[in-house]
């Protein structure tokens, strides 16, 4: 049995899908998944599938819940399924190798050390296998669930690490032009991501449009104004300092790793 969370949450029994309809069901099993091979409370579960005012037979409802995903889960021949009652509330047990969340850190691991030790393509590699194991945004249809609304928005700030030092290292390798679409685009769904506009302007200036460059911080000046009330941080300030000093010449020196 393999479970997937970065994306609508997905089961696959073989060559097989496991469709769960029913939200509760599917909310419990991630709130399960959330905490993979530890004991989630009973009354965590009830908390987070009905709020502070559960109705009165919300201990019963779960009781039916956790059957409907035993019978769900199990497998023929298998005695023991994979969720296990045990005090003081349930269990769900997952081999690390069959849940994408455990492949995800590992590799977001690995690409940190290969940054520390300035491998860079290896970072690029590690990040394009980890990103390609998204398909959509981390359960989308469950995050009225705390926990889920929690757990999703710490991955999509795991998601956006791994961006950064992707593309960091693309820049250090001095592959500029294509990192400069690439941040136009990332700028569209992260308006007020000021890396991605220092990042931006890094690539820019080392192709040779200082001027571009400038408008860059123009935009996320004017953007984050308007939606925040602030002004660029010290590293967009201090880099616009940097690529007029330079003239719009940049290099040499002006890469991700000391550009602030």
């Amino acid at each position: 049995m393999k479970y997937h969370v970065l994306g609508s949450l997905r089961v696959v029994n073989g060559d097989d899908v496991v469709f769960i309809n029913a939200t509760k069901v599917k909310t419990l099993l991630a709130i399960l998944l959330i905490r993979a091979n530890q004991v989630v409370p009973f009354d965590h579960i009830v908390t987070e599938l009905w709020g502070e005012n559960p109705p009165r037979r919300a201990s019963a409802a779960v009781h039916v819940y956790v059957s409907q995903l035993r019978k769900l889960l199990s497998n023929p021949g298998c005695q023991k399924g994979p969720i296990i009652t045990r005090a003081p509330g349930y269990l769900l047990q997952v081999n690390p190798d069959d849940f994408d969340l455990n492949v995800f850190m590992r590799l977001i691991e690995q690409s940190r050390v290969s940054r520390r030790e300035q491998r860079h393509q290896d970072v690029i590699e590690l990040a394009r296998t980890a990103l390609d194991l998204w398909r959509e945004p981390v359960l989308g249809d469950l995050r009225e669930s705390p926990a889920v609304a929690r757990f999703s928005t710490w991955l999509e700030e795991l998601r956006i690490e791994f961006i950064e030092m992707m593309i960091d290292s693309h820049l250090e390798l001095g592959r500029d032009r294509e990192s400069v679409s690439y941040l136009y685009s990332l700028l569209q769904d992260y308006p007020l991501h000021e890396t991605f506009y220092r990042q931006l302007m890094i690539a820019l200036s080392n192709c040779g449009r200082a001027g571009e460059a400038l408008q860059v911080y123009r935009s996320a000046r004017e953007t984050l104004r308007n939606e925040l009330g602030l002004e660029p941080g010290q590293a967009l300030q201090d880099l616009r300092w940097h690529i007029l000093c330079e003239n719009g010449s940049p290099r040499p020196g002006l890469t991700a790793s000391h550009s602030g």
